[in-house]
């Protein structure tokens, strides 16, 4: 009895102290650290992790579908649609690509005009459907176009348009072009509304429209036609779409348990945005944002009848969302089911931690050396890879830190 009486003296005496001490420990953890840097409240148990370069001398690289474990496709930005192989490095320009491509080398910081995105059909092993988005050009300026060939060997056969995004402006901003294949086996697709400036808008927004075919998110069945229980917008309605109030929106993915898809959007000062898809959903642009307009004169119009959805995460800087995937890989167990978003602004890598439909904490990855990246896939086996968008452009590998 006199020990417990003493223990709980000593305590009351030395709690400032002990707390103290508790303190230094948690801070030489975090200092012990080293190859990331981390913001959230679960830094402590996040593991060491690094970039290794696996492939180089891409042409900004947008996006990669893989083969196997070992061979991907991979779309440049201003370049070709291209077989790599991970383990050797060795490229190979895929041919029979539609002569409308326009990947012209960028004149212009905000240009975003070339390959997007790529995605196999569900079924590839037995069909060797390749999906496709990219800006596609006519005399009349360009816009997003989505096309699907089969694999044969190098080159692209019975190559099919399945969406052309009209009309054809010569903006060269905002295009869109990510592309998921659902759970219910449909593409998604989306399309940004090409305007820069907030001002340019008419009298009725673009992405506010629905009889005009940008600033949306399409669903369609593989080949292209309509599925049956696509929203109703009305009989003027562009065929096809399935959410709209979209400004920039250029990744998306589908949630391994869920089924959710997930997509990233650019603000235009600020605003940047991670939604999450819903049939009919309307996502505000630009009646509404996060952030601010980039004409500080712009006042949206009003319109009535108009639900809004928000957006289930925001950032308070830039972020220039791109490409994003969910996380079910074995080397990093403190990282299963986040979500990783790469970023253009500050070449930053974002881990958000999400339970359910909500995201509860983020954080930066290897802030200390930000690399612009275009986009974060996983592979078959569960590793996380990197595109960045350079014009020297590499494929990155995150590892485990030594």
């Amino acid at each position: 009895m006199k020990f417990y009486v003493r223990l709980t003296a000593f305590l009351a005496e030395n709690i400032t102290m002990i707390f103290a001490y508790q303190h230094f420990v948690y801070y030489l953890l975090l200092l012990s650290l080293g190859s990331c840097t981390y913001v959230s409240a679960d830094a402590e148990t996040t593991p060491q992790a690094q970039r290794v370069t696996v492939v180089t001398g891409l042409i900004r690289p947008w996006s990669m579908a893989f083969l196997s474990e070992e061979e991907v496709l991979v779309t440049e930005k201003e370049g070709s649609l291209k077989r790599v192989n991970l383990a050797t490095g060795t490229q190979q320009v895929i041919k029979g690509f539609p002569k409308d491509l326009d990947n012209t080398p960028q004149h212009d910081p905000r240009d975003n005009a070339g390959l997007f995105d790529v995605v196999l059909d569900p079924d590839y092993a037995n069909s060797a459907w390749v999906y496709i988005a990219y800006s596609a050009s006519e005399p009349g300026g360009s816009t997003t176009k989505v096309i699907r060939g089969q694999l044969r060997k190098d080159s692209l056969t019975n190559v099919q348009a399945l969406l052309v995004a009209e009309p054809f402006s010569p903006d060269r901003f905002h295009y869109g072009g990510g592309m998921v294949f659902g759970t219910d086996n449909k593409l998604y697709v989306t399309v940004g509304e090409r305007y820069f400036r907030e001002i340019e808008q008419p009298s009725l927004p673009i992405a506010q429209d629905v009889q005009d075919r940008r600033g949306m998110i399409y669903r369609l069945n593989p080949d292209g036609s309509l599925p049956d229980d696509n929203p109703d917008w009305g009989s003027d309605a562009v065929p096809g779409a399935y959410a709209i109030g979209i400004r920039a929106a250029q990744g998306i993915t589908c949630h391994p348990e869920s089924g959710q898809i997930w997509f990233s959007e650019h603000g235009s000062r600020q605003g940047d945005e991670i939604n999450i898809l819903q049939a009919g959903a309307n996502y505000g642009w630009p009646l509404q944002t996060t952030g601010q307009y980039r004409d500080s004169a712009y006042i949206p119009p009003p319109i009535g009848d108009r639900v809004l959805t928000d957006p289930v995460w925001s950032w308070d800087e830039t972020v220039a969302p791109t490409g994003l995937t969910f996380y079910t890989g074995s080397e990093f167990p403190a990282w299963q089911g986040s979500l990783f978003v790469a970023g253009l602004s500050g070449g930053s890598l974002r881990r958000l931690t999400v339970e359910g439909e909500q995201v509860k904490a983020a954080e930066k990855l290897f802030a200390d050396d930000p690399i612009r990246l275009r986009q974060v896939i996983q592979s078959p086996g569960g590793k996380l890879y990197l595109l960045t968008d350079e014009i020297e452009g590499r494929i990155l590998r995150i590892d485990p830190a030594p």
